[in-house]
């Protein structure tokens, strides 16, 4: 299957989030499984590794934006150690920028030119190459305009005559909504710009475009697909995906077990596996307490928070249980940036117990990677989360996550509950009410755990068990694949 993946970042080109990694991921699966895979992206020239080589095609594309031409030449490079082309997008004013989407915290007020703009040469670069893909595959609303333009514009030219697009909710909160009179640069009729399509409440909405036009609608969790067409989590865009249920799929993210593998990591100080990893995370955690200041002490148990420092990602209820929590013999290392109050929280935490709290305030890959092996439980206290990777990532490296049950989080983490545990199935906590008292009690449970021995060795097996490879991610997007195709007409 010739397969064309439309992302606005990828691995290791430019990456904001987990888009980059999900993008790349797929691409190099798919392409592992024998499919010609191409990987188009915008060409973020100050965020591509020097290292990586970058040739030019020969081809440009020129798009009329408004009321005037803008040109981009295709730059090709190769995803590397696998078959999978890259065509990089090189148009320096949209693209050369400090920032992908913002800087300074600002999003960059020409977004919806920008994004328009690649879209509408991803379709033309597809096209002047004869790429023929059997299927296009958008990302976010980013690429949101795709599906459109190949219905609208490209499904009667030869190249696309036979294409079917998906397109992939990866955030739902992210629409890319923008003033109406932005139709301008999308290269489509005003005829479309109606509440059944393009039009948002007066507004030009990329994201909704997409689910509209595609073939197909995925998210990145069965739960999460289910959530979004219910008002509580839809952001107002419930009833157009409810209105898609028949074509909506969640697919749990993979893990790109080259780079999250604890028996291959470069970035931790012992390797382990399954088989051996009392003794690995015993020298991870005792590296992890020296490089975060805290005691050196095999016995206490050491949590670790890898995220976003925003109350969606459960930072509210950090607050909360604080008190209780430093009242126990406990340690924790915090990494991430996010808004300022939260930030200022888990610095609180830390000049208040100096001794049991760590935090780093930025973004730290390596040290990312030593936390997620040297911690024995990990906190995920999202109040939503499409998919979540560090639950899956803190499963394959040994570390017990407590999770909220939404979205990926419910789909990947089996609750130590009694029958669970009996059975071998468990594999971290779970708590459904979003409040302080049901998050403390599973923090509680977990202490427990970390004193009984066996029980918790199993429970750090079957995680470290579980396949959360790209593979089986890929072959359920190969299903979509071919369910899109088949709802072309003859």
């Amino acid at each position: 299957m010739r397969i064309l993946i439309a992302t606005s970042e990828a691995v290791p080109f430019a990456k904001t989030g987990g888009l980059a990694d999900v993008a790349t991921g797929l691409a190099r699966s798919l392409g592992d499984l024998g499919h010609e895979v191409t990987l188009v992206l915008p060409y973020h020239r100050r965020f591509v590794p020097a290292e990586i080589p970058v040739e030019e095609t020969g081809t440009s594309v020129s798009i009329r934006m408004d009321e005037r031409d803008v040109s981009a030449e295709i730059w090709r490079a190769r995803l590397a150690n696998t078959p999978v082309d890259v065509l990089l997008i090189d148009q320096p004013a949209y693209f050369d920028r400090g920032g992908l989407y913002t800087e300074s915290g600002v999003d960059y007020g020409d977004n919806c030119e920008r994004y328009a703009f690649f879209s509408r040469a991803v379709m033309e670069a597809a096209r002047k190459l004869e790429l023929s893909p059997d299927v296009i595959h958008a990302n976010d609303w980013q690429t949101g305009l795709i599906p459109a333009l190949l219905e609208a514009k490209y499904r009667q030219t030869p190249t696309f005559s036979k294409t079917a697009s998906i397109i992939t909710v990866h955030n739902l909160a992210f629409q890319g909504r923008f003033p109406g009179w932005c139709m301008k640069y999308t290269g489509l009729d005003w005829k479309y710009f109606n509440w059944l399509q393009m039009e948002f409440w007066g507004d030009l909405n990329l994201l909704k475009t997409g689910i509209v036009f595609a073939q197909k609608v995925t998210t990145v969790s069965p739960t999460y697909a289910r959530e979004i067409c219910q008002p509580e989590f839809g952001c107002g865009l419930d009833t157009v995906l409810a209105s898609r249920s028949e074509d909506l799929v969640g697919i749990l993210n993979g893990v790109d077990t080259s780079e999250w593998n604890p028996s291959v990591d470069r970035h931790i100080p012992q390797r382990y596996s399954a088989g051996s990893w009392k003794a690995g995370k015993a020298a991870c955690k005792r590296e992890l307490q020296r490089e975060s200041g805290l005691p050196e002490r095999p016995d206490v148990p050491l949590f670790g928070m890898i995220s976003r420092l925003t109350d969606q990602k459960g930072l509210d209820l950090i607050a909360d249980v604080a008190d209780d929590f430093l009242r126990n013999d406990v340690q924790i290392a915090f990494l991430g940036t996010g808004e300022a109050h939260c930030e200022q929280l888990v610095r609180s935490l830390a000049l208040r117990a100096p001794d049991k709290v760590s935090a780093v305030i930025g973004f730290d890959e390596q040290l990312a990677h030593r936390i997620e092996a040297g911690a024995d439980i990990y906190l995920m206290p999202s109040r939503f989360e499409p998919c979540g990777l560090n639950q899956q990532y803190s499963m394959a490296y040994g570390t017990i996550p407590i999770v909220h049950a939404v979205g990926g989080l419910a789909d990947s983490v089996v609750d130590a509950s009694g029958p669970n545990l009996m059975h071998g199935r468990a594999t971290g906590f779970v708590f459904h009410d979003y409040a302080a008292g049901p998050f403390a009690g599973k923090i509680r449970e977990s202490l427990r755990l970390y004193d009984a021995r066996p029980t918790r060795q199993s429970v750090v097996e079957a995680g470290m068990k579980r396949d959360c490879s790209w593979e089986r991610s890929a072959a359920e997007y190969l299903d979509v694949y071919r369910g899109a195709l088949e709802k072309l007409p003859d």
